[in-house]
């Protein structure tokens, strides 16, 4: 692969999980939503929870 190619992959990619990063943070938009967010992820992932 040309080293021109690479670097504008590489680019896009950057550009992916920046913008992923981003709407991931705006879904929850306080330290007490984030919390929310995990805790309920947990939840879901462990089906031995209360």
């Amino acid at each position: 692969m040309k080293l021109e190619t690479r670097k504008t992959t590489l680019k896009v990619l950057a550009a992916i999980v920046c913008a992923g990063g981003l709407l991931a943070l705006s879904a929850c938009n306080t330290v007490r939503g984030i919390g929310k967010d995990i805790s309920s992820a947990a939840d879901t992932l462990d089906p031995n929870s209360n």
